[in-house]
């Protein structure tokens, strides 16, 4: 299953659609409201009553977006096919590439990244993703000699199973949503029923709920992990903190002793933020570390690896939570995590990987965790793979050949493979040493290299569908050449200047944190960090090169900038917690650029008199100015200004405009004098 703007497994079970119900009368507010399975077949009932080409190309791409929120990647190309040949753009070609790659269709694929990046005119966008999809081809003519098979489990239903883990007594505990005694309720965003957790012989057919009591059972319950005498059991579930509010996923452990069946209620591990989501734990041999994601602003983009040691000590008997270094999470989705000894499994859509999520693999050393190494084809496929459990493995030292069994266990897919049941399942690994693969004569070229860890920063631009723009979507990016950038480390400076190509190269030193910043004429200037810390080096790989990307806004002068995610409670005027992130951002922007001033400014929708708008809009103004100088910005850089209901930023009739087109209305702006 699918979730967020990018494909990830549904199984992450954010289950981020309000606390409340409202009354579903078109396919838009249902796709709005993530309840993709009501708005499947609204939508496509207004697509075929739709008369303007715009609004049908609109229409196919929800349409698409729905499908692929669902995992339904083959329904959502041929709607994401529809949404291009009905002029909805470069995001419909792009959601099409993307969707040929997690179909495996990869020379499609290719292809189309290719005809994107023209399009948008940038080679350097999709570049990795053109790359990823030859590599991928390779892998799969290399099966034959991988040494893994993969079957299907016996217990796998029609709907979503998934998230295998090692139950004490030998059985398989698992998520699903197949209709059980403890699950009657069905979940609007697939139409399925919420999660539970069941539990299986490995070989059996069929699972059990695990908390036998419906009327007390954990239901929509997530991933889960147990220690190794089965006392403690760690899961994931979505709390919604108030009415009208968002659901987040939190962890949580339930105990018990070693004679009793029944577990405890479940108590919210202490560390957590506020609308910040933590899943998938998965707790060590020792019990002593437990890994999960979450998707903290503080990290490195989307979801972070992060773990955390049990300190007895502690009244929470936790130490504070630390996310993993640079090496192991990317600016994209790093999930799933899995622990056998000292290896550390999980996926990612960041890193180059088959289509979706691919599972990956990072050993700990002394010095941290090594690159991620990707397992290849057939453990990974175009779809979404995930959840990799060790079941058994060889002893080490031993000596092995072709044929001989390394590793078993058991992973969650959602492929569309033999054996395949429906939405995710779970697959049974077995790992043997590969027979060897054919190597063609006179081809082996011998290079000692000495070992280096090399950065590559990359400054690029932001590309606007409309290029005078700022507020029109960005549909991709493009190097800035010759932007100058500066590298601070160790007490030192070191300055560069990008290349053709718009990056600059320079050799890290071990156990080192870097923060570097870029300008460019007529653009803000930024800043990104980056750190070797925790960097291992990998003996099969002696040059391991690492990206960061600076991306530069370009100066629109007396142009109104929308700032995301600023929202008022009804009549009042104070800067709620959760605008906080996008005004810190500003004031951040404004400390790196010392030369300009802007103007804050704040719209209303236009229900209420005139006279109430313009003052409370100059009210909000004022307080996102307030909140910039508590941030220590000088207040002779800021100035307020409230427009009321006099400029909207939708056309539309006040009686006739939609919920969405008031919000788009109810806008907090920046402006460049």
């Amino acid at each position: 299953m699918r979730l967020l703007t990018i494909s990830v497994s549904l199984s992450l079970l954010v289950i981020s659609s309000c606390a409340y119900t409202i009354k579903i009368r078109d396919g838009r507010t249902a796709f709005e409201r993530k309840q993709f399975a009501t708005a499947i077949p609204m939508l496509r009932k207004e697509f075929e009553k739709a008369d303007l080409r715009r609004e049908r190309g609109q229409l196919a791409f929800l349409i698409g977006e729905s499908y692929r929120h669902n995992g339904q990647d083959d329904k959502a190309l041929d709607w994401y096919v529809k949404a291009y040949e009905n002029n909805y753009g470069t995001e419909a070609l792009k959601a099409k590439a993307y969707a040929l790659k997690r179909t495996e269709q990869y020379a499609l694929a290719r292809e189309t990244f290719r005809t994107l990046g023209i399009e948008i005119g940038s080679r350097y966008e999709y570049r990795k993703e053109i790359t990823a999809c030859d590599i991928a081809e390779a892998w799969v003519k290399d099966v034959p000699y991988s040494g893994w098979t993969i079957q299907s489990a016996a217990f796998n239903s029609t709907q979503n199973d998934f998230a295998p883990a090692r139950y004490p007594d030998g059985r398989i505990v698992f998520t699903t949503d197949r209709n059980t005694a403890g699950n009657s309720e069905k979940y609007s965003w697939t139409g399925n029923r919420y999660m539970n957790l069941m539990v299986v012989e490995p070989d059996n057919a069929s699972p059990q709920l695990l908390f036998a009591d419906a009327s007390g059972s954990i239901t929509n319950a997530g991933v889960c992990t147990l220690n190794k005498n089965g006392t403690e059991l760690f899961l994931s579930r979505s709390v919604g903190y108030s009415k009208g509010d968002d659901a987040f996923n939190k962890l949580f452990v339930c105990s018990r002793s070693g004679t009793e069946e029944e577990w405890s209620a479940p108590e919210q591990l202490p560390f957590q933020k506020d609308k910040v989501n933590y899943m998938h734990p998965a707790l060590s041999s020792d019990g002593n570390t437990l890994f999960f994601a979450a998707n903290d602003t503080d990290g490195w983009g989307g979801y972070d690896l992060c773990a955390m040691q049990r300190n007895p000590r502690k009244e929470s008997g936790w130490e504070e939570p630390v996310i993993l270094g640079r090496n192991v999470n990317s600016s994209g989705n790093e999930v799933f995590p899995t622990i056998d000894a000292d290896t550390l499994y999980f996926s990612s859509d960041g890193l180059p990987g088959m289509g979706g999520l691919d599972l990956f693999k990072s050993y700990r050393t002394d010095r941290g965790w090594t690159p991620p190494f990707n397992l290849k084809a057939p453990v990974n496929s175009g779809y979404d793979d995930f959840s990799f459990l060790v079941l058994t493995t060889a002893p080490k030292n031993t000596f092995k050949r072709p044929g001989e069994l390394v590793r078993t266990g058991l992973l969650s897919s959602n492929r569309k493979s033999e054996g395949a049941k429906g939405g995710d399942d779970i697959y049974r690994f077995e790992q043997r040493i590969p027979l060897p693969k054919p190597v063609p004569p006179d081809t082996a070229v011998v290079r000692v290299v000495t070992p280096k860890l090399i950065l590559d920063v990359y400054v690029l631009e932001k590309i606007h569908a409309d290029p005078g723009d700022p507020n029109s979507i960005v549909i991709g990016r493009k190097p800035l050449t010759a932007a100058a950038v500066n590298a601070e480390f160790s007490g030192k400076n070191q300055s560069f200047n990008t290349n053709n190509e718009g990056f600059c190269r320079l050799e890290l030193s071990e156990s080192t944190d870097y923060a570097f910043s870029a300008s460019f004429p007529g653009y803000l200037s930024d800043k990104a960090r980056f750190s070797s810390k925790g960097i291992a080096r990998d003996p099969n790989n002696p040059v391991q090169y690492f990206e960061l990307e600076i991306v530069l806004d370009k100066i629109y002068r007396q142009t109104e900038i929308v700032l995301e995610n600023i929202y008022y409670d009804y009549d009042k005027w104070d800067i709620r917690k959760d605008a906080e992130p996008s005004l810190d951002r500003l004031a951040e922007i404004l400390r790196q650029n010392s030369d300009i001033k802007i103007q804050l400014g704040s719209h209303t929708d236009c229900r209420g008199n005139d006279a109430y708008n313009l003052g409370l809009s100059q009210k909000r103004a004022q307080s996102a100015v307030s909140y910039l100088i508590s941030k220590g910005i000088d207040p002779s850089r800021l100035s307020a200004a409230g427009y009321g209901e006099t400029s909207p930023a939708a056309s539309c009739a006040c009686a006739r405009c939609t919920e969405a087109e008031h919000q788009m209305n109810r806008r907090t702006t920046f402006k460049i004098e």
